[in-house]
This record gives C-alpha cells, structure tokens and sequence, in this order.
C-alpha cells in the first residue's frame, strides 16, 4: 500500500516535471511557429512551417516600430530544407523589431518581437594614481623595497667575509709548497 503510493506521487511528480516547460513557454511561443534569435547586431528566424512551392519557402520580413506592414520591412527569402527554413539580417541597429514569416502558400508562419541591443563597447577611462613619495627606487636588481640598517649591515658583512675569504684562499694559493 506504501509503495503504491510513492509510485503515484513520483509518476505525478514526473508528469508536472514534464509539463512544465511547455506552460512557461505560453501558449504565444508555441503557437508562432517561428524561433527568433539574436547575435550582436545579426537577428535570425527559423521555422519548420513552410512548404516549399515553385522553388521558394516564402519570405521573413523585420519590421520596426514605426512600420505597420510586412511590406515596409526588411524582406529576405527563407532557405533551407524541408525540415527547416531560416533567414538573417545582419547590421541591426539596437531596437525593438517584429518579424513576420510568410510562407509561399500565402499563410503566415508566425511573428515574433525582438529586442536587439547595443554591442558592449570596452570602456577606456583615463586614471590617475598619487605621485610615489619617494620616487623611482633603482639599484642593483632594481630593488623595489626599502631595507632596514640591520639588513644592510649584515649583507655588508657576508660581502665582507667573502672577499677576505677569496683574498686569503689566493695569497695561499700563489705560495710554493710546503712541507
């Protein structure tokens, strides 16, 4: 009886699990037909509803605002294969555009609104940084950090030791044998 339960709770689960996509989807983009996208300033249309009739597929057209019929806008001949068809129309400046597909029998595929964007553009912006309070540090290695006297003092002294240690190495070294 337990079992059975969990059974019908996990299958009703998996059921909701399953319709969801197509309820967020909306009734609009399912039934339109058509799938617009955008790249940069590129806008592109795919459909599958189109037959192909005296050669063509039919025609996507971009419309602005301001334009109230498929004939003002940007028309491109649909390409494909049965399977799919598809235009582009490249340069878009940003905006707010329909496309509409008609295909070659006449009924319309579907239209859809897109919003194309303005291209990000890298922002050069000049910065100033304070003035170093003590200038350009050099040196040998071009040291970039201030060392304190007890650092300094001991680095002498081991530069020290090393050359009294080589003088003496070769004043033993330039005498004779001895035995």
């Amino acid at each position: 009886m337990h079992n059975s339960r969990l059974l019908l709770r996990s299958g009703l689960t998996l059921a909701a699990a399953a319709a969801l996509p197509a309820a967020l989807a909306g009734p609009s983009a399912a039934a339109s037909g058509i799938s617009v996208s955008t790249t940069g300033s590129t806008v592109s249309v795919v459909t599958s509803a189109c037959t192909q009739i005296n050669g063509s597929w039919g025609t996507a057209a971009l419309l602005t605002s301001r334009q109230a019929n498929f004939a003002q806008g940007r028309q491109v001949a649909l390409s494909g294969t049965s399977v799919s068809q598809s235009a582009a129309w490249s340069s878009v400046s940003p905006g707010t555009y329909t496309v509409v597909v008609v295909c070659s029998s006449g009924s319309t595929a579907g239209s859809q609104s897109v919003i194309v964007s303005s291209p990000a553009r890298p922002t050069i912006s000049a910065t100033s940084s304070p003035a170093p309070s003590r200038g350009v540090m050099g040196g040998l290695g071009g040291a970039t950090r201030d060392y304190g006297p007890l650092t300094l003092g001991l680095g002498g002294a081991l530069v020290g030791a090393g050359l009294v240690a080589t003088g003496w190495f070769l004043r033993r070294r330039s005498r004779p044998y001895r035995l």
